[in-house]
């Protein structure tokens, strides 16, 4: 049985990374279709940015040039998932984590992106807000990279709608990001509290055989046992970064998932709910959102900041050093509820999403993204409401 388990982890393993090469180019393409009459700049390899207009939804020419005098405000940060990349002729992708440099971690790959969103703001003296849309993989990569970003704003006119001052362990209100005013936190499928291996006993110590620091991260057993994994000290501030008070800096914080038939990103990690939270949802989608089947915004929970007690640490350990199927969900079951507590500190809009009635729903992973737009095209409801929830702030300069 362990020996099926190990060929059934490696043969998904193996399709997972096929089949997520080209993760984001085509959602990309996409919602850029959906966001016509928005002003947008592309940033090439050379991170010299060239503007191109999409009032006729036209973005095959990039020498459509928009009038510099209109110049854009706004900072749309699209972040790709695990070995991603951008296809589009026209749209070179930002360099700083393609391919197996999503491998080496999420703090790794979320430095080199903050790095580059820097470079992006030094050259574009007009802008003034950010926002970023991320999938997978690259919500997570995007947290870390914010957090690097924050600065503390004690003067901002958009108090967020996290715990006041007077709740000691509360993030503080305000805040910017790259030096700019925050407006949307954006991810679709994003595994925020990791992914646990219910029946896989040998996944967690062979996946950094395959995904390096990063699938170590996402199984929380990165570090020392007696270290916090970096996802849950990505749920509150500490040392390491002011990661709560990054995301309390945002306008908006939307989290997109799929209900059922997410084979890579369960409807828990990627709505940051517990089972029991979970709502059934009804059979219809929202109107003019096919596959929308619910929109809920849940506010801030009042609770302590997730801590790593003892019982977590001992848990670990025997995750690390002896991965049963009762170690391993033992400890995945303390760190997820502590994960959740540290991110319901906050407001999330959750929206939840179903394929159930496609003829492919198996691709949900994807189709959330229009991956392909051939393939994956059931999804165009979601990236119609992805970019509505876009369009309602200013105009835009994206970055792939």
């Amino acid at each position: 049985m362990e020996l099926w388990n190990f060929w059934s982890f490696v043969i998904g393993v193996l399709v997972f990374y096929c089949t997520f090469i080209d993760s984001i180019s085509a959602s990309i393409q996409y919602i850029d279709q959906h966001l016509a009459g928005l002003k947008v700049i592309r940033k090439h390899h050379s991170l010299k940015a060239q503007a191109m207009s999409t009032t006729q939804g036209d973005l095959s020419s990039p020498t459509a040039m928009i009038n510099l005098e209109d110049k854009p405000d706004h900072l749309l940060v699209l972040v790709h998932g695990i070995m991603g990349r951008c296809l589009l002729p026209s749209i070179a992708a930002s360099s700083c984590n393609m391919y197996a440099k999503t491998f080496t971690g999420i703090d790794g790959a979320g430095r080199r992106l903050a790095d580059e969103v820097t470079e992006v703001v030094k050259k574009a003296d007009s802008l003034t807000k950010i926002s970023f849309l991320a999938h997978s993989l690259g919500g997570l990569i995007a947290r870390y990279a914010i957090a690097v970003l924050y600065t503390p704003n004690v003067f901002s006119d958009y108090p967020d709608d996290t715990y006041t001052n007077s709740e000691p362990s509360s993030p503080p209100n305000g805040g910017l990001i790259a030096g700019l005013e925050a407006i949307n936190f954006i991810t679709l499928a994003t595994p925020h509290i990791g992914v646990r291996g219910k029946k896989q006993k040998i996944a967690p110590p062979i996946a950094p055989i395959f995904t390096g620091q990063t699938g170590s991260q996402l199984f929380l057993t990165d570090g020392d046992a007696d270290k916090p994994p970096l996802l849950l000290r990505m749920a509150s501030d500490c040392d390491e970064g002011k990661f709560l008070s990054a995301l309390a800096a945002f306008r908006c914080r939307v989290l997109y998932a799929n209900v059922s038939y997410d084979h890579m990103v369960g409807w828990c990690t990627s709505s940051i709910r517990r089972e029991e939270e979970l709502v059934k949802p009804t059979d219809g989608s929202l109107d003019g959102y096919e596959h929308i089947v619910n929109v809920e915004y849940c506010p801030p929970v009042l609770s302590e900041s997730p801590n790593f007690p003892s019982e977590a640490a001992e848990a670990k350990e025997a995750a690390q050093n002896d991965p049963s199927t009762q170690n391993t969900v033992e400890y995945h079951e303390i760190m997820e509820d502590e994960m959740i507590r540290g991110l319901q500190r906050l407001g999330w809009t959750k929206v939840d999403v179903s394929f159930h009635s496609v003829l492919w729903p198996f691709f949900a992973h994807y189709n959330i993204q229009v991956k392909n737009e051939r393939f994956h095209n059931a999804g165009a409801g979601v990236v119609s409401h992805v970019a509505d929830t876009i369009k309602q702030s200013s105009p835009c300069i994206g970055v792939n």
